[in-house]
């Protein structure tokens, strides 16, 4: 079945900061070197922002070098940071600690990443980028070289042998002299590009976290506009690396978010469940007292840093943003990290007359105050793997006695999913249970993320094995995906007639599109594959 086709001189894959802000550098030095460049954006959301959730505390840095004259734009940076707080948690009490230099958020702005998103495509737009929400890049297409020549969309999503579809055969192609890969953190089609082009050889194995967050509507005498209040310790167990956050935003609302990393070892624990057990503690509750739920969603995040970014350049494409894994753990910040690298790979393009490849530009990217970031932030992840207190006492001689510049480098040692313990070696863990005032089930959340997914479609959730779900997940780690699943995608049938055996059932419906069963699965079985355009969470401000 043949396939419409489209020619465009620079292909971006992913409408989040680092792709419009990629998009409208381009479009900036096409301008200034009077050099006409088309530039089309492809976004698997049914509208910009629609699949873009963060914290989010915004560093202005990058925006000030993208468009200086932002504040006269009508931008959404309406909040300023105007208090920092890092608290300690025990069970029953809060222990204000110093906060960290790298954490200081003064002249930073509390926003919603998807409505930052949906104003930075505005701009790009003006300057005559072209945006196609609703599209899923679901191949690569490469020319007879092996060059990267462009992507092709499909409206639905792999059958169950992970092959195309004959819909998705129906999909448009879209060639380009240069495609830039913006797809954020574990993007499906950077995971081939990876592995054809062999881009992880040098680098250390990536390390992930889950982040869950809530978006509230509070009573006015529990609002503190602009204040930034991050947490360590409970409900956390001094292994099991993460922490917490409440944001302050305009208009009475406030975001609490949970985050954990994924190399978490005990099989029992569930992220979701953490974030609710969290907000009961005395200093939290109080916040949300008479306020109600407006949102909800998850999403993973790079944190491997320095160490873990993989080569970013290949024949006819570019890795920049979440999938280049520059996140700066240190800050929890990655937003103005993915824009300047969006910004460093237009301008290598620009300097190469949108060559087809531009070998310079991981070593470009890193000369500037990314790398600076990303090194002084290295050994701060790794450091954590021998428990909270290590954790913070290095990350402080780290900080203030090196400078971020020590003579060693820390390694990751390991990728997240092999991190799990057998559950007959793990201890269990009794949440308690939701009151449906300020705690909650995971289904009435997903249902305010406002998910969509076109029915009789190809589940989008691939078993390599399927046979591996009993006969390893559930019979060694106790099916841990129903667990670290955000969105209660996965679930264990075990209904005890006639003998009948336990089965996985996916409610592919509900998903988040977090990614963390891609990442998480101990023997790498889930494939987590685009679905078809527009389909998953359709978040407002979040």
């Amino acid at each position: 079945m043949n396939r419409e086709s489209l020619t465009v001189d620079v292909l971006i894959i992913g409408a989040g900061p680092a792709g419009l802000s990629a998009a409208i550098r381009i479009m900036q030095l096409s301008q200034s070197q009077n050099r006409p460049i088309s530039v089309t954006v492809l976004e698997k959301a049914a509208e910009v922002g629609a699949h873009n959730l963060s914290g989010a505390v915004l560093d202005p840095k990058a925006l000030d070098e993208l468009l200086s004259d932002w504040m006269h734009r009508d931008s959404p940076l309406k909040t300023p940071v105007t208090q920092d707080a890092f608290l300690l948690l025990t069970q029953h009490r809060a222990w204000h600690l110093p906060t960290p230099a790298c954490m200081k958020n003064q002249g930073n702005y509390i926003v919603s990443l998807g409505i930052f998103c949906r104003w930075l495509a505005k701009q790009a737009e003006d300057l005559g980028v072209n945006i196609f929400p609703g599209f899923s890049a679901v191949q690569v297409l490469y020319d007879d070289t092996g060059k990267v020549c462009g992507v092709a969309t499909g409206d639905k999503g792999l059958d169950k042998s992970g092959n195309l579809t004959a819909r998705y055969q129906a999909g448009l192609e879209i060639y380009a002299t240069h495609t830039l890969f913006a797809e954020g953190c574990r993007g499906s089609l950077t995971q081939t590009l990876i592995e054809k082009f062999h881009l992880t050889q040098q680098s250390q194995p990536q390390t992930y976290a889950l982040g869950i967050k809530e978006l509230w509507e509070v009573a006015p005498e529990q609002h503190r506009p602009g204040h930034v209040y991050h947490f360590v310790g409970w409900p956390l167990d001094r292994y099991t690396y993460g922490g917490s956050f409440l944001y302050h935003l305009e208009k009475n609302q406030v975001v609490v978010g949970f985050v954990v990393g994924l190399d978490y070892r005990n099989p029992y624990l569930d992220p979701y469940e953490e974030l609710q057990q969290f907000k009961t503690h005395p200093t939290i509750c109080q916040t949300f007292k008479g306020g109600r739920r407006l949102a909800y969603g998850a999403r993973s995040l790079n944190e491997g840093g320095w160490q873990s970014i993989p080569d970013l350049s290949f024949p006819g494409g570019t890795l920049i943003g979440d999938c280049a894994g520059v996140l700066n753990v240190s800050r929890i910040k990655g937003i103005h990290t993915s824009m300047k690298s969006g910004m460093v790979a237009a301008e290598c393009l620009m300097e190469k007359a949108v060559h087809q490849e531009i070998p310079t530009f991981k070593a470009t990217m890193l000369n500037t105050w990314v790398g600076q970031e990303l090194y002084g932030a290295r050994n701060i992840r790794p450091s954590f793997y021998w428990g909270l207190w290590v954790g913070l006492a290095y990350s402080a001689i780290d900080m203030y006695l090196f400078g971020g510049k020590a003579p060693w480098t820390l390694s990751h040692r390991k990728a997240d999913h092999v991190s799990l313990k057998p559950a007959k070696n793990a201890k269990k863990i009794h949440y308690p249970k939701h009151d449906q005032v300020l705690t909650f089930d995971k289904l009435s959340s997903v249902y305010l993320s406002n998910i969509h997914h076109t029915e009789n479609q190809p589940c989008h959730l691939v078993l390599k094995n399927p046979n591996q779900a009993i006969a390893v997940n559930y019979a060694i780690y106790d099916a841990p995906e129903t667990r670290y699943c955000p969105a209660g995608v996965y679930e264990i049938l075990s209904v005890n007639i006639l003998g009948a055996h336990p089965q996985l059932q996916i409610n592919a419906a509900n998903c988040l599109h977090c990614k963390a069963c891609d990442i998480k699965d101990p023997t790498q079985n889930i494939r987590w594959v685009p679905p078809e355009g527009g389909d998953g969470p359709n978040y407002e401000a979040m």
